[in-house]
């Protein structure tokens, strides 16, 4: 894969910026979704045209290798690439899963309440698989155990029910980007708010909620 591949992506207005990328560059944004959504507590913005882009280079490398000739050493170094790049894509996909099925009254009610401006965190797919995953979960709780409780306990609040993702949970990260004053939120009564800067290349532990924007810029990469 030599070829360049134009990438949309929402900017901080909430508009859309064609942006440039080799397929090198590609797949290197698809291991850091992954990355990031493997370690984060929460799910993540959707990166439905990476994923998109991925498929139809992974269908194009197919299309390349059916042409080339049997026997060449190439074909089998580029077939384990296109294995790796699945599985990847794969476990990327599963784990967003994972995430749903685990926080789904969550998910969508922070998408009802997301303004326009703000990208949403969910897939046209996910959305419709996080909203079936929803009505058959309170369908089955009626038919399995609410119907057969008092009038006045036949109700379920899967917001109070379903735990929320847990954002004070600590993250290992990477500093792409130069950043200064992150203020830090004290842990106990006894500590008091206190600000540190993040040097580029810098890794640290640190808790997830404090640097979710920073995950989200891009400016640092969970590891």
């Amino acid at each position: 894969m030599t070829e360049e591949l134009n990438l949309m992506e929402q900017d901080s207005d909430g508009g859309s910026d064609e942006v440039v990328l080799t397929p090198a560059e590609l797949i290197e944004r698809l291991e850091e979704a992954w990355m990031n959504e493997k370690f984060a507590p929460e799910l993540l913005e959707s990166k439905s045209e990476i994923v998109e882009c991925v498929i139809e280079q992974l269908d194009h490398m197919e299309e390349n290798l059916r042409r080339a000739k049997k026997g060449d050493l190439k074909v089998s170094i580029h077939r384990m690439e296109m294995e790796r790049i699945r599985y990847v894509l794969s476990s990327y996909l599963r784990c967003r899963l994972r995430k749903i099925e685990k926080f789904f009254p969550h998910i969508l009610e922070k998408e009802k309440t997301r303004s326009d401006r703000e990208p949403s965190c969910l897939s046209p797919e996910e959305f419709a698989f996080a909203r079936e995953y929803m009505a058959n979960t309170e369908m089955y709780l009626r038919n399995v155990a609410l119907k057969h409780m008092p009038p006045n306990l036949q109700k379920v609040d899967l917001l109070r029910s379903v735990p929320k993702p847990d954002l004070d949970s600590y993250v290992f990260l990477r500093v792409k980007e130069r950043q200064e004053n992150i203020l830090v939120e004290p842990e106990t009564d006894e500590q008091r708010d206190y600000v540190i800067d993040l040097e580029e290349g810098s890794q640290h532990l640190i808790r997830y909620k404090t640097i979710a924007p920073l995950v989200a810029s891009g400016a640092v990469r969970l590891i």
